[in-house]
């Protein structure tokens, strides 16, 4: 969990310095993180990443964390032509 926190933190510190893309590149890979970490550790050491079964969390996560990376890869960036 703290190493997840830690990649969201990074995240906020690049949207909060207004590389809003990188940002949201870091949250999906911390999204992606949490759900490799969900698959390979067993439930009593992932604390709250444990939210409801292990197959609904990898998948939920997963999901998120794919959708996540893919816009922020994808989305134009403003301003730009």
């Amino acid at each position: 969990m703290v190493a997840v926190a830690l990649v969201v933190l990074v995240a906020v510190v690049f949207v909060a310095s207004d590389r809003w893309r990188r940002g949201a590149l870091f949250f999906g890979g911390a999204t992606l993180l949490a759900a490799a970490f969900r698959l390979c550790l067993p439930t009593a050491q992932v604390g709250l990443l444990a939210v409801r079964s292990k197959p609904f969390d990898v998948g939920a996560l997963s999901l998120l964390g794919s959708a996540i990376v893919f816009l922020a890869a994808t989305i134009n960036t403003l301003g730009v032509g």
